[in-house]
């Protein structure tokens, strides 16, 4: 009988511990030692940028963009692919460029967030994928290596899929996989609204969750004259950012702590959320990234 690895120990604790997660977040908010211990094991020197998925904003193909501002509101037809819209730039272009740079690229076979949780709304098979040196140590019964083609595929898939994006520095990965150094692994994620880790943000003490980060430019804005009170963006934010005005009757949304991820775009039937964003310099955001992980090397 093969030894269980590492990670194979962790994904067993992380199958039976995942949803006491938000107990575990909360801790850094009531006791100081608790952050400092959690933030050193599982936190330090993190820096995620939350990538939305625009390939499956509401139904109808529109995609406009105001020349003095620079701004793009984005409702592209669900499964269209970048091709289909070349003019428009499309935020998870900071992904393929980032796979087309990398030298390594790996892919989970499994989501261990959503195995984790039994999710039952979103494909269990499109698991994270990690770019660097750091992924030569990941065990190869994980998931597989791929070529820059395979990755661009899959992340399509995801987008298809409704899934949003976390690209950067992630502790928690080099941990319950034990690879080394962190500063070699870069980390993309393929998240859902109901399973993804990243939902302790609101219980995590903020200096620790300020750095799951929204990309640079991206507003998400709502229409109250569309909005019929169903609430189910509410349900659908990670962050807890949209609330419900009983007065107005109306949503709002605190920009503050929205993130950018577009799934309230995505679940709203009545297009009354869009997503707005500016078409920053990939290469400036690739930059920012390789500067926390050489994933070209």
């Amino acid at each position: 009988m093969k030894k269980p690895t590492f990670a194979d120990l962790s994904i067993f604790f992380v199958n039976r511990a995942f949803n006491t997660r938000f107990f575990l977040a909360g801790l850094t908010r009531k006791s100081k030692l608790a952050h400092k211990i959690i933030d050193k094991l599982l936190f330090e020197d993190d820096e995620i940028i939350v990538i939305p998925n625009t390939l499956n904003l509401n139904k109808t193909k529109t995609a406009t963009s105001d020349s003095n501002s620079k701004t793009i509101e984005s409702k592209i037809e669900i499964n269209q692919t970048i091709e289909d819209v070349k003019s428009t730039f499309l935020p998870t272009d900071i992904i393929k460029e980032a796979v087309k740079q990398s030298t390594y690229i790996f892919i989970m076979d499994n989501c261990i967030c959503r195995t984790s949780n039994d999710c039952e709304d979103y494909p269990h098979d499109i698991g994270c994928m990690f770019l660097g040196d750091a992924t030569k140590q990941i065990p190869r019964h994980l998931g597989r290596e791929v070529t820059a083609e395979e990755a661009i595929k899959h992340i399509d898939q995801a987008n298809a899929a409704g899934l949003s994006h976390l690209i950067g520095r992630n502790k928690i990965d080099s941990v319950w996989m034990n690879v080394k150094p962190k500063e070699d692994l870069l980390s993309i994620c393929h998240c859902c609204p109901c399973c993804c880790l990243w939902k302790v943000v609101p219980n995590l003490e903020e200096d620790i969750g300020d750095r799951v980060e929204k990309l640079e430019g991206v507003i998400v804005k709502t229409d109250n004259t569309k909005c019929t009170g169903c609430k189910r963006c509410i349900d659908s934010c990670f962050v807890k950012a949209i609330t419900f005005n009983e007065e107005t009757k109306t949503i709002e949304i605190d920009q503050n702590k929205c993130r950018g991820c577009g799934k309230c775009v995505n679940i709203c039937k009545q297009e009354a959320i869009s997503i707005n964003y500016t078409k920053q310099s990939v290469d400036a955001i690739l930059n920012r990234i390789q500067n926390l992980v050489d994933y070209t090397k």
